[in-house]
């Protein structure tokens, strides 16, 4: 038994990165065409025109949902819908806890499309007692003392962190001592955790760059 365990973690091929950050846009494209109702099947080719992808990279993606294509038809959107929604797990919401209500920790919890990528914010935590106690959009704010105990209550294992700079790796270890093995990180700060947590850094002030430069470049251009 424990060889046959292994054999098939072995036989885990990992996912490239930007294979999965395109299943998302993929993914919305497709609810998009699926909602306007034209068409039922759809090709690799297609996809990759109106994306402006590689068609035969847009294949390769593709083959992960194990939803196969149809000869002169292409593959059928709806299955392909589910396909994606059922490699990344989206059609089992996964609970998850925000510490840091402050306003951008505020702006996520009204945000709704969440739940359409599988997360469901459950309860914010907090240690301004100003805020500990009140609801943002329906979100009960709780005091920060209580996550350990709610994290191994409820077995969250997905944490998102809104909290000043200066309280970001206190409260990233607060979070992965708790028990949290996902650690989704808005805060600027290079936070480091232990080797079975998992950190996504969203660096807002990055991003602002790039598109700040490519504006740039676009309008030199132009002149």
């Amino acid at each position: 038994m424990a060889d046959d365990g292994k054999k098939n973690a072995q036989s885990i091929k990992p996912i490239p990165e930007p294979t999965l950050r395109r299943l998302p846009v993929y993914y919305q494209y497709l609810k998009k065409i699926n909602k306007e109702g034209k068409i039922d099947f759809i090709s690799a080719t297609q996809i990759g025109t109106d994306l402006n992808i590689i068609p035969i990279q847009v294949r390769k993606d593709l083959e992960i949902t194990e939803i196969p294509g149809r000869p002169k038809l292409g593959y059928s959107v709806t299955e392909l819908i589910k396909g994606i929604e059922d490699f990344l797990g989206w059609n089992n919401i996964t609970d998850a806890f925000l510490v840091g209500a402050g306003n951008l920790g505020s702006a996520l919890l009204g945000y709704n499309g969440f739940r359409e990528y599988g997360v469901n914010i459950i309860a914010a935590f907090d240690n301004d007692e100003k805020k500990v106690g009140t609801e943002i959009a329906g979100k009960k704010i709780l005091h920060v003392d209580k996550l350990p105990d709610m994290v191994k209550r409820m077995g969250i294992k997905i944490g998102i962190l809104t909290v000043p700079a200066a309280y970001a790796q206190e409260t990233a270890d607060l979070m992965a001592d708790a028990g949290i093995r996902a650690i989704w990180n808005f805060t600027h700060v290079k936070i480091s955790t232990p080797p079975d947590v998992i950190i996504q850094h969203e660096n807002l002030a990055a991003s602002l760059v790039v598109l700040s430069k490519k504006l740039k470049i676009m309008l030199q251009a132009e002149n």
